[in-house]
């Protein structure tokens, strides 16, 4: 039973067809696509993949895109399943204030990495660090309860933010240093240090809570240049939301 995970950003719908919807099944093909090119997808990417019998997804987009999105699929006559955040699933429990409200990515990544912790037979709280347009930072405990996390602005809007709201300063290709002396060092170095601190904050914040040390987990398409800058011990992950989607996928079929 072929298997298709899509996880669709705000700047990028990335994909992933698996041989089966289980933790741990084959690869098959992979991509991305940036959303204004959607519609290229059945007649491009798509098209000579075997089809999927069954396919899973996160969107953080809008229903605009998952519209998009589904017109694509209808290449394979399939009708995707589209992830909504309850309060428990494959493990996890969910302590959000209203479960439904966390967003599906949030909420997959915290399985994703919920399940790569208990495959290795570890028992140790968890920080889910996803860098992207956006940045977000989760905290698990030791029994598997998503606490609550952070969202801050990636690289981009805060850069972009500076540009607007600053006279003189322009969007820069810049370097992280320990101590910029140039104004596209201070801005690079800037926004860097500002996501690794909040980092931080929370694996200080999660140790105080269940007195043992987190694991870090850190993920997204920006992930690969942050993780260099960080102080403490990060494992990179490329694709902790497929993990994720792979994992409900599975618990979801051993309920049918």
């Amino acid at each position: 039973m072929t298997f298709l995970a899509l996880d669709v950003g705000n700047t990028r719908l990335k994909w992933a067809l698996y041989e089966e919807p289980r933790s741990g099944s084959r690869l098959i093909a992979q991509g991305a696509q940036f959303l204004e090119n959607i519609e290229t997808l059945a007649e491009g990417d798509w098209a000579d993949l075997p089809a999927p019998r069954w396919v899973l997804g996160c969107v953080v987009a809008g229903d605009a895109v998952k519209r998009r999105v589904e017109e694509q699929l209808e290449l394979w006559d399939v009708t995707p399943q589209w992830v909504v955040s309850g309060n428990a699933e494959a493990g996890v429990v969910n302590g959000y204030d209203h479960p439904a409200r966390l967003g599906a990515d949030r909420w997959v990544a915290v399985i994703g990495a919920r399940h790569r912790l208990v495959s290795r037979g570890l028992k140790r709280p968890c920080v889910v660090v996803m860098v992207g347009t956006a940045v977000t930072v989760e905290a698990i405990d030791t029994e598997g309860r998503f606490l609550g996390g952070i969202i801050l602005p990636g690289h981009g809007i805060m850069l972009r933010a500076l540009e607007s709201g600053t006279a003189g300063l322009h969007v820069p290709t810049g370097e992280v240093r320990d101590f910029p002396t140039n104004t596209s060092d201070a801005l690079t170095s800037g926004g860097t240090f500002a996501i690794a601190g909040a980092v931080q904050r929370m694996v200080d914040n999660l140790r105080r809570h269940c007195g043992d040390e987190p694991l870090c987990f850190m993920t997204g398409g920006a992930g690969w240049k942050m993780a260099p800058a960080m102080a403490l011990q990060v494992e990179l992950v490329e694709g902790l939301i497929f993990d994720g989607l792979l994992e409900m996928a599975s618990r979801r079929l051993a309920l049918v």
